[in-house]
């Protein structure tokens, strides 16, 4: 039995929770990170959002909580599936802070692990 292969989270950062520092420090780090604006889809509903990004393997990041929660719980319950939801609380933390949170997710969780995933960034954030 070999083992699994392990991926990388590739990023979909949606209109909500674009902060050009926040994108800039993710590439910095060297992670793959799309945004609404770089693919064109800027003003697309929340669903076609999380479809697109699915079909192209990226896990969406959002401040739109209420939106996406309710997604997720659709996908679910009509067997779709989704590539992943990482959402967090708008002007809750800093850019330097939504960073490191998503820098600690990925630490922690692979392409594979997020898919049908809803995980809250507030979780990965130490009192930052």
């Amino acid at each position: 039995m070999g083992e699994r292969a392990v991926s990388k989270i590739r990023l979909y950062v949606d209109e909500d929770a674009v902060e050009r520092g926040l994108v800039q420090g993710l590439r910095n780090a060297g992670l793959d990170v799309m945004t609404t604006a770089d693919s064109n889809r800027l003003s697309f509903p929340d669903e076609e959002q999380l479809i697109w990004a699915t079909e192209q393997g990226r896990v969406i990041y959002s401040f739109n909580r209420r939106d996406f929660n309710r997604l997720h719980s659709i996908f679910l319950a009509e067997g779709r599936s989704h590539a992943g939801i990482i959402l967090a609380q708008q002007q809750r933390y800093s850019v330097g802070s939504q960073l490191r949170g998503i820098l600690r997710l990925m630490a922690v969780k692979s392409a594979e692990d997020m898919i049908n995933q809803l995980e809250f960034l507030g979780s990965y954030i130490r009192g930052d």
